[in-house]
Order: structure tokens, then sequence, then C-alpha cells
């Protein structure tokens, strides 16, 4: 579904720009379901109308004049009267419910698939318990604020004109003396409703941060543990929680403002009725009846009047919610698709970097790295940390986009590529291999439908994953954890490797694959990765040369440059930092050996 985001203009448009929004995007194509629900709402509202009338009757001809005829048919159409009422309340309500569950489900998908097609930058200044809580907070104030507004136009506001209707019918000069103190709510709500608006703008931010809080505690228990931080996470969570309390009750004070002034003013309203209208009946100009009808349909009118006041300040709360959706929905990625993209290339392709520059921010990661990576063969990258060796393959999955500079794989600029194209050419096999909270076959799987179970043995066991799955409960179908973490690093590694595996790319990636394991899984994992690499073009990062002296080809980083290139025995002829990073590493390994 396509979104149309309405520009966040200011705080006084975005009120309409919500509601447009939400009719465009998720209710235009549930009209049916909406005008049932309001006709329902709408007999509903009118019923406290058609009560307050039976009132007089009741009172003037069974009561007082003592006829049994009309204590019947005014029984009977009181009960009528709640009949109705009690039918058509629960229809709406689960006409409503349904449609506000189907909205928010809907602009819950759509707000994630816009947030994933954003570019990876977005999300290193955007936590993710901030997310987290626009797509589900935000997204269930808003839904229960349009829902609750559709509920008091279409149910309250025909109570209301019924009910004054009613109290018009019977004397317009009773009616006049109750709402004269309307007119004066209105300066005082307008402050009001500036000050919830500012109010729930901050508890909805406060709630973001909370989210990012309890996001990084969980995800990071082990070393809060080992680090003894319990006290000092659980004091830094306990002052959001007290900003968070403080929000949110100034919002309710904000949000009861508004219905208390109402109560005040329609008290003021009845004492001047009864003073006035009292003398009307001690003189006899007016009935009991009349009057009790009159008082009943105020009396009836003060709840859905109360709700409209009300609803105000909950509008407020919405329109702050919706101006940080539509902060998020804005903002579009720029890295993009071409209009008319290049076919991919078929089978290893070469892989070209000329003069590529890279900034993060004002920091110059890439400073006009230039080499080739061979078809069919492996190249090493190898420097210093920060010397940009992930970022060159974050350009070319293109993750990030260079400032200038050209990448290209088998003469194929990337840019000119469709996106999906261009990353269903990779597999990518890190430190940290990335497993989802599901099943080691859906983590291997992720999706594909139509991978034959001999293919799928085959990577298992390729992968060596075959070597340790006697020893969980349910083999393959067994709960990987949250990030992987009932498995151990080697086996997250090969279970990493068989995701690659079927997958069946012509470029694999690999940085750090086997830096944190130890020398038995690293071996396992090196043979799974030898299997892995074999017919592909294979980039791999390592810090530790031993790894890859044996590559075709090694690139030598430093400072985003590309200083050196050649095979291992060349760059060790040749000298230089390549030469100097094989003498320090090997120096420490010959220590730690005599240590031992």
């Amino acid at each position: 579904m396509a979104i149309n985001r309405p520009a966040p203009t200011d705080r006084r448009q975005s009120a309409t720009a919500l509601f447009w929004w939400l009719w465009q995007d998720y209710l235009r194509h549930r009209k049916g379901l909406l005008i049932c629900a309001m006709l329902l709402m709408a007999i509903e509202g009118s019923m406290l109308a058609l009560l307050s009338r039976m009132v007089q009757p009741m009172f003037d001809d069974v009561f007082a004049a003592g006829d049994k005829a009309a204590l019947y048919w005014v029984g009977f159409g009181v009960m009528g009267i709640f009949v109705i009422r009690a039918l058509t309340s629960s229809a709406q309500r689960i006409l409503m419910t349904m449609i506000q569950q189907l909205a928010a489900a809907d602009m819950r998908r759509d707000l994630l698939r816009h947030l994933m097609s954003l570019d990876s930058s977005f999300f290193q200044s955007h936590p993710p318990g901030q997310l987290i809580e626009r797509v589900q907070g935000d997204v269930g104030v808003i839904n229960s604020v349009w829902g609750s507004i559709l509920t008091a136009l279409s149910r309250d506001l025909i109570s209301l004109v019924g009910l004054f209707s009613v109290a018009l019918w019977i004397d317009w000069r009773w009616t006049l003396i109750a709402v004269v103190g309307i007119p004066l709510l209105v300066l005082p709500s307008l402050l009001v409703q500036q000050f919830i608006r500012r109010r729930a703008g901050q508890a909805r931010e406060i709630a973001g941060r909370i989210s990012t809080r309890l996001d990084e505690v969980f995800h990071g228990i082990n070393p809060i543990k080992l680090n003894a931080l319990e006290d000092y996470q659980a004091k830094r969570y306990d002052g959001l929680i007290d900003e968070s309390v403080s929000a949110e009750v100034k919002t309710s004070v904000g949000q009861a403002a508004v219905p208390a002034l109402i109560d005040i003013m329609t008290g003021l309203g009845f004492l001047g009725v009864l003073i006035y209208g009292g003398a009307e009946i001690i003189s006899g100009e007016k009935t009991n009846g009349e009057f009790m009808a009159f008082f009943t349909a105020m009396s009836l009118a003060f709840d859905p009047l109360r709700r409209l006041g009300a609803m105000s300040g909950q509008w407020q709360r919405a329109a702050a919610s919706v101006e940080r959706l539509l902060a998020v929905l804005n903002i579009a990625p720029t890295i993009l698709s071409p209009p008319v993209p290049l076919a991919r290339p078929d089978g290893a392709p070469e892989i070209t970097l000329q003069n590529v520059e890279m900034n993060y921010g004002e920091l110059p990661v890439l400073r006009g790295a230039t080499f080739t990576a061979a078809a069919g063969k492996t190249t090493a990258l190898v420097g210093a940390s920060g010397a940009g060796k992930s970022t060159i393959f974050n350009v070319l999955t293109r993750l990030v986009e260079p400032s200038s500079g050209m990448v290209r794989i088998d003469d194929k600029p990337i840019h000119e590529m469709k996106l999906t194209d261009l990353r269903g050419l990779f597999s990518v096999v890190t430190q940290d291999a990335a497993l989802f909270d599901e099943t080691l076959r859906d983590n291997i799987l992720l999706g594909q439908t139509a991978i034959e179970e001999a293919r799928l043995q085959q990577a298992l066991d390729a992968a060596h994953v075959t070597d340790f799955l006697p020893m969980l409960s349910d083999g393959l179908d067994s709960p990987a954890g949250p990030r992987g973490s009932n498995l151990s690093g080697g086996q997250r590694q090969r279970v990493a490797i068989a995701r690659a595996l079927l997958r069946n790319t012509p470029i694999l990636l690999l940085d750090e694959a086997t830096s944190a394991l130890d020398t038995k899984s690293e071996a396992i994992v090196q043979s799974a990765l030898d299997e892995l690499s074999a017919g592909r073009t294979t980039l791999v990062i390592a810090h530790r040369l031993s790894t890859v002296r044996n590559a075709h080809s090694i690139v030598v980083m430093d400072q985003g440059r590309v200083a050196d290139q050649g095979t291992h025995e060349e760059l060790l002829a040749r000298g230089g930092i390549y030469a100097d990073l094989h003498r320090l590493q090997f120096s420490k390994s010959k220590e730690g050996a005599d240590d031992q």
C-alpha cells in the first residue's frame, strides 16, 4: 500500500493532516463498515432524547393524572428505548473495534516497511527503542483517539442535538439560561489545548527514551552483570520513569481541566434554570412533568457534553503522536534503484573500486581507495582498525553511498543496478552472526520456501551444522534464542555459513568471520568457509594475517587508502605496512608460545 505522507506543517494543521491521512490510507476502503457503525451510533445517541421526552407523560399522565393506559405504553416505550440502545451500542462497539484494529495493523505494517526502506545512516541517529515506540505506542494513541472522535461525532453529538431539541421544545428560555456560561469556556479551552499538546509531546518522547533504555538493558544484560551495573542502570531507568510520571500527570491535568470547566458552567446553568423555572412551576405556568423532562434532558446531556469537551485534550495527544509519525514518514531514502537498471552480472564477477571517497559526517573514512578483486578469487583486506575495510563492504552493498569515485561489478556501475539485484549478489558472514529469535531452520532458510530437503541437508553438512544438531533437543527446529543466544559463537557462525550456502550468491563477504572463535571452532568454521568460497569472488576482512596468507591477493589498507596489493610473499618481499604487521603478529605469537 502506498503511503500518502502529509507534510508536517504547523501544529494547527496537523490535526487535519491526521484525519485526511487516516481516511486516504486506512479508512476509505472500510467506509461500508464505518457507515454502519456511525448509523448504529446515531441510533444509540438518539435514544437519550426519546428517553427524556418520555419523562413528561410519565409525570403528567401517569403520576399526576393517574392514567393506567398511559402507564403501560410509557413503560413499554422506556423498555424499548433501553433494548434498542443496548443492541446498537454492542453492535457499534464490535464494528469499531474491528475497524480500529485493522487500521492500526495496516498502519504498523506500512510504518515498518517505510522504516526498513530508509538508509542505514537513519538508524545510527534513531535508537531502536524510539522507533519501537513510534510503531507501537504512537500508532496506538492515534488509533484510540480517532475512534473516540468518530464516536463522539456520531453518537454524542447526535445525543446533544436530540437532548437540546427536547429542551428547546419544552422552553427555549430555560435552555438559554442553562447554556449561558458555555461561551466563557472558549479561551480557557484554547489555552488548555496548547498546554496538553506540549505535555503530550514530551510524554511520547520520554516513552521512546524508556523503550530505548529497556532495549539496551535487555540486550546488554551480561555486560551489566559482569560490571555490577544493576544499580546504575536501575537509577537511570528510575529517572526516566519519574519524568514519564510527571509528564503524564501534567497531561492528565490539562485533559481534566476542560470537563471540569464544563461541570462548573453546567452547575451555574442548572442554578439559573432552577431559580427561574421554579418560579414558573410555583405560579402554575409550567407543569412538574415539563420541568422533569427538561431536567432529564439537560442531565443526560451532561455526559456527552463532558466527553466532547475531553475530546479536545485527547485530540492534542493524538496530534503530538502524529507529528512524531509524520516526521518519520516524510524522511525519504536517498539510496535508491535507478529508473532503468542494468541487468545483474552472471557468474562470479570482478569487483573494481576506483578513487572511492567516503565520509562519515566530517570524518573521512575512504580516501581514494582503488583496487580490483579478481573474478572467482579470494581477495583479503588487511590493515589497522579504522583503515576503512568494513566501509568498503558497506559501499559495495550500497548500505552507504560514496561521495565520489566509482564501484563496478563486471564493469557495471553498482549505482546503475537495481538494489535488490545488487544485494542479491552478496552473501555476508560476519564476526557477530546475526540470528533471529526463531528456529535454526527459519534462520537458515530466511523465508525461502522452494528449497529441497536434499539441498538443505547438503548445506548443513558443508557448513558443519550437522555436527552439533544431535545435541539440540529439537534438532533443526530448536529455537536459536534472542540474537542466537542458545548457540555458541562457533555454532552461530556455522548457521550463518549454511544460510550463505543456500543463498548461493556469486560474491562472498567475510568480515572477521573466525576471529572470536577458539582454535577448534575456528578450524571447523574455516573448513566450512573454504567450502563456501569455492567458485565465488570472495572478499575477506581479517586482522590475523595467518588466516589470509593463502588469499590470491591481499589489499593493504591504511587510513582509507590502498597502501599496497599483492600476494603474501610479494608483500613480505616488498616490506612496508604488511611486513610490519606480519612481523608484529609473529613476534606476539612467538612470545605467547614461549610463555606457555
